[in-house]
């Protein structure tokens, strides 16, 4: 399974310089903040260095002393009240900063091929969209601001140490060398450590995903000791990879407590030894010890959110990551259209070639160019290709080779709201969101009114039990609301096409969840709506071939026949043997529908009886 792009180290700087450069009046505020109550923290080791050389001479009287504690505790409230506005302004551009990362997000998810979902599994975008939306919320609201404060104040407190004595600051240099470089090693291993970390995160994720969705699956294949042994592996590597950003802390953090301790052990040594020989005072060495200790609670802060930021930032890179193979990561393309694309050019196909697996060619060489309002049916046998047939005349996949244009564009290089105002593609899995009925059928044009939102629900044959809702078009529909049946939302998505009005729909057995008389009676409708439109419709039931200008026959992934439906029969081929068939086969369904319907209204047979058969209709 190939998993979603990652964004490289370069982009993910490129883009924090972007967010920096969009707020630059709140950032400066945030950081004057900042400064402001690292300064007031500045005074209290200077006050009490001073107070301890007047102290040691004897010249220091009561009201010295009580003057340098008010002074102390008045610093210290205007360091609180500083540090209060500090952390509120700061706080104030995480979420701004984070509200368009989220956004910016959910445009990069809406913009993904769903032949890249598909290939790299729903678990790794789910994991993206969960865990690292919220590792990098959390670096945002707390990470950033905790690190710029830590900077902030110790630069003021080693600026301050150095205007003490320029001597008393050589002891915090002896530990440079040893954070340098195990800051150094930690940063050189981190990135990859956690970015394998979330990696492994979703592969559990879509392991899971996976069992849950096919639970019926793997009960029927009495597969569910190979299930739980993927996930026992998966959550091994998860492990391991856990283990291993673990090993680097525990290297790491004993590092940066030993380099908290040693400036003040040499500071007191060093210091005291200059004080002796005289070059310091004993005031200037208690100032420099404060600041010292001062120092280890920023670097402390920092280093600690430094892990933190590494999270961040590799989940930072797997939210860039989230964009069209081809185009960057920091925007969603929202081009003009090309000049030589127009409503009314078609969509051709032109010798293409797919395959999901190297090697193993799904389609081969096809050719299909509908004219501008013909509706052109494509039956076969299952696994001929169909579907991937139409998957890639809606643009939804690219094609190994050949080409699959309108106007001589391909449909791949075109943005998606470009690409679905020429061309829809409906299949026969339909979502209901959570909204209103209105809400759901003008998700494609929010702007709609009531009356052409019935108008579209008329068009499908729904107008009339979504009329009988508690509440009609304003009622709430989706997870909690008012339950809605497979034929219903397929009915919803089906209204919701007739509103988006593109030049040319791919329908994917776009009708199969609704009952066949209601499904004739649909697609009849959306004949007469949607006339003068092109249409490719991929279809099992061949009243739907019956009805088109043009059938093509997949065979094999190849077009064996193409031609009207008297054409194809009067060729007494494949098409021919298929339409013979399903009229064998509709006389017979239709006598079983009819007797089911005669035992469910009473005529005949037990209660057991109606029941299962209930069932069966309901299943």
């Amino acid at each position: 399974m190939t998993a979603l792009p990652v964004a490289d180290r370069a982009e993910v700087r490129r883009y924090a310089r972007v967010l920096v450069r969009r707020h630059p009046r709140m950032l400066a505020g945030a950081l004057a903040l900042h400064v402001g109550a690292a300064v007031a923290g500045l005074a209290a080791p200077r006050l009490l260095g001073g107070l301890v050389e007047t102290l040691t001479t004897g010249t220091a009287a009561v009201s010295a002393v009580d003057r340098t504690a008010l002074a102390i505790a008045g610093f210290l409230v205007g360091q609180a009240v500083l540090a209060r506005y500090a952390h509120v302004a700061s706080a104030r551009l995480g979420e701004r900063v984070l509200a368009a990362l989220r956004e910016e997000f959910i445009g990069r998810v809406l913009s993904i091929p769903l032949s890249t979902v598909e290939k790299a599994g729903t678990g790794d975008l789910l994991t993206r969209t969960s865990h690292d939306v919220a590792v990098l919320s959390k670096s945002v609201r707390f990470a950033v601001p905790e690190t710029l404060i830590a900077i902030s104040t110790a630069t003021f407190i080693f600026g301050a140490l150095l205007l003490v004595g320029p001597v008393l600051a050589v002891p915090c240099l002896i530990v440079v060398p040893l954070l340098w470089a195990g800051t150094r090693w930690y940063l050189r291993r981190a990135p990859d450590g956690y970015l394998a970390e979330s990696a492994a995160y979703s592969r559990i994720t879509d392991g899971l995903s996976e069992t849950v969705d096919g639970a019926r699956t793997v009960e029927a294949l009495r597969r569910q000791e190979h299930r739980r042994r993927r996930t026992d592996t998966d959550i091994a590597r998860q492990y391991a990879a856990e283990r291993y950003t673990l090993w680097l802390r525990t290297v790491w953090f004993p590092l940066i407590e030993i380099s908290y301790v040693v400036p003040v052990a040499a500071t007191l040594a060093i210091g005291g030894w200059c004080y002796l020989r005289g070059w310091v005072t004993l005031g200037q060495v208690t100032a420099a010890v404060l600041y010292v200790q001062m120092l280890a609670a920023p670097l402390d802060r920092l280093l600690n959110w430094l892990d933190e930021l590494q999270l961040g930032a590799a989940s930072l890179a797997r939210l860039l990551g989230v964009a069209q193979p081809g185009r960057s990561a920091t925007a969603v393309p929202r081009t003009p259209a090309p000049d030589g694309v127009r409503a009314a050019d078609p969509v051709a196909a032109v010798d293409v070639h797919f395959s999901y697996v190297d090697g193993r060619e799904v389609l081969r060489g096809v050719t299909l160019v509908p004219q501008p309002g013909e509706r052109i049916a494509i039956v076969g046998p299952s696994g001929a290709g169909k579907s991937t047939l139409g998957r890639l005349l809606a643009g939804v996949l690219r094609p190994t080779a050949g080409s699959v244009t309108a106007g001589g564009i391909p449909l791949t290089d075109l943005a998606p709201d470009q690409l679905r105002g020429r061309v829809a593609l409906v299949t026969q899995e339909h979502h209901v969101f959570i909204g209103t009925v209105r809400d759901n059928v003008a998700l494609v044009r929010p702007d709609a009114t009531d009356a052409e939102v019935r108008d579209a629900l008329a068009a499908v044959d729904a107008l009339d039990w979504v009329s009988a809702l508690p509440a009609g078009v304003a009622t709430v529909v989706g997870a909690g609301g008012h339950p809605v049946g497979p034929d219903q939302a397929q009915q919803l998505a089906l209204a919701r096409l007739v509103l988006a009005d593109p030049q040319t729909l791919v329908l994917d057995e776009a009708t199969s969840l609704i009952d066949p008389r209601t499904a004739r009676r649909t697609e009849r409708s959306l004949a007469a709506v949607l006339h003068g439109r092109t249409v490719i419709a991929i279809a099992h039931r061949l009243y739907s071939a019956h009805d088109a200008d043009r059938i093509a026959v997949v065979e094999d992934g190849l077009i064996t026949e193409f031609g009207s439906h008297d054409e194809l029969v009067a060729a007494d081929g494949p098409y021919a043997d298929l339409w013979r068939t399903w009229q064998g086969l509709g006389s017979a369904g239709h006598r079983v529908e009819r007797v089911g319907e005669q035992l469910l209204e009473g005529e005949f047979g037990s209660a057991d009886q109606r029941r299962v058969v209930a069932e069966f209709r309901g299943t």
